[in-house]
């Protein structure tokens, strides 16, 4: 017994030192995830009760849910949440729909032909915003772009289209652009979980004489649901904060044409200075996020 007792004893001494040499090495990662992350959140959701400048000489004036309140009475704010909405909804199935065809097409091919693909995808990923945006500009271009090039030379276009300026367009631009640089993740991913899958399954459908159809819908799309919700959530919440376009194309314009919630939270904040405002804002961006990914977690889990 006294034996047996000794061991549990160096059991537990041991993994009480485990356990402390763990958070040990997870301590540098957990002060900025707290500092960073955790602190801002706080002070975010505290500071949107407030009216809030952030001066030096500037008093915070506590006033409750007025903010929240004066969004919903905002038509700045209402149509910078209807541009984002529409972002989400064209967006992310577009983009989930056509990574999943090029993944499927792609990963029938073989060596270096595949790796050339992955990196032609996936290129426009890890390109600076600011390059992108730029290349996008100049497309774009009134006078000299190479859209307006095109369109009047196979006759599509009789003048040339402002078509960052024009309310017509604008947030159309935007959504192309958002997907040419939203592709490139998923189409990787998905190559990745195509090749999980396990080729028994595939090989014993093929023998009882299953499509490449049924193959697709009954073999790989099940097994690739994880995959596929990873993919949802992250291209919802990357459309959810485009910001860096709107901020280096357009600026919110024309007349609030291209406006975001993630744009117009940063232009009352540090343009207007209503911090308070702004973070009332970031708490509905935040909810809205939540609950959206939510749905899709339940919906993926349902199937």
């Amino acid at each position: 017994m006294a034996k047996s007792a000794n061991v549990t004893d160096r059991s537990r001494a041991l993994v009480i030192r485990e356990t402390r040499s763990a958070y040990l090495f997870l301590l540098p990662s957990l002060i900025f995830f707290v500092g960073f992350v955790i602190i801002p959140m706080v002070l975010c959701v505290y500071t949107s009760f407030f009216d809030s400048t952030m001066g030096k000489d500037a008093k915070d004036v506590f006033i409750g849910f007025s903010n929240y309140a004066e969004l919903w009475r905002d038509p700045i704010f209402i149509r910078s949440l209807k541009n984002t909405i529409i972002i989400v909804v064209v967006s992310v199935p577009t983009v989930c729909v056509f990574s999943l065809w090029v993944a499927s097409v792609v990963y029938n091919l073989k060596g270096p032909v595949l790796s050339t693909f992955r990196c032609i995808f996936y290129l426009p990923v890890v390109t600076g915003s600011v390059a992108v945006a730029v290349v996008w500009k100049w497309m774009f271009n009134n006078y000299y772009g190479i859209f307006n090039y095109v369109g009047k030379s196979i006759g599509i276009l009789d003048k040339n289209i402002n078509w960052l300026g024009d309310e017509r367009f604008a947030l159309g631009c935007i959504i192309l652009i958002l997907f040419t640089t939203s592709v490139g993740q998923p189409i990787v991913l998905y190559i990745s979980a195509l090749g999980n899958v396990d080729t028994t399954l595939v090989e014993a459908a093929e023998v009882d004489g299953a499509n490449k159809m049924q193959l697709f819908w009954k073999i790989k799309w099940p097994l690739i649901m994880p995959t596929t919700l990873y993919i949802l959530v992250i291209t919802t919440i990357n459309s959810f904060q485009c910001f860096a376009l709107i901020q280096l194309l357009t600026s919110g314009g024309p007349n609030h044409s291209t406006d975001t919630v993630m744009y117009y939270i940063y232009y009352s904040a540090f343009k207007l200075y209503r911090y308070g405002y702004a973070n009332s804002m970031g708490v509905i961006l935040a909810i809205f996020i939540a609950v959206l990914s939510a749905v899709q977690f339940k919906l993926a889990k349902e199937k």
